[in-house]
């Protein structure tokens, strides 16, 4: 019999405790299963999450939305230094977005920096911003993590529905719980 047989879905009316007992088990066993995956890359579990809010943020595109012009815009001329979709956000944005302190966030991105997936420069519009830039290295790794999350999806066993459902009531509790 494995853990997750003796997992009983009455459990919860029964003893409300065990809801978060689970979610902790069953985030440390997400972590574990990415493990494998991520370790050729480089990359920690936490690491690959902050590159995703950074591939996010520069909305999937191959120069990160920012075009030829090395002066801060993008091809429109919108100043990238704000942290939106097409541009490098800031280190404070990066860590709402995250959920991370600032005291976890730096050495995180020194590591990144490090391994060269990422730059940090002082935001030219507000200097004590500081702003995380892919570089190309960073770009390049999106497309050696496609598929990650589907195959521990897949090993997770849920329908798409399922998953779908899961999703929505992740997404209405850290809402709530952010409130």
């Amino acid at each position: 019999m494995t853990q997750t047989d003796t997992f009983n879905e009455f459990d919860i009316l029964d003893d409300p405790r065990q809801l978060p007992r689970y979610m902790y088990i069953c985030s440390k066993e997400i972590i574990k299963a990415y493990t494998p995956y991520l370790e050729p890359l480089n990359l920690t579990y936490t690491q690959y999450l902050t590159m995703i809010a950074l591939w996010d943020a520069y909305d999937g595109e191959e120069d990160g939305g920012k075009g030829d012009d090395r002066e801060g815009h993008d091809r429109e001329g919108h100043n990238r230094d704000k942290g939106r979709k097409g541009g490098a956000p800031n280190v404070k944005e990066l860590g709402t977005t995250l959920y991370l302190d600032s005291g976890t966030l730096t050495p995180l991105l020194k590591k990144l920096e490090a391994e060269g997936f990422i730059t940090r420069r002082r935001s030219k519009v507000d200097e004590r911003s500081v702003n995380v830039e892919l570089t190309a290295k960073g770009l390049a790794l999106r497309a050696k993590t496609i598929g990650i999350s589907g195959q521990i999806l897949s090993r997770v066993g849920l329908t798409q529905s399922e998953a779908v459902t899961l999703f929505r009531l992740l997404r209405k509790s850290l809402s709530n719980l952010s409130e």
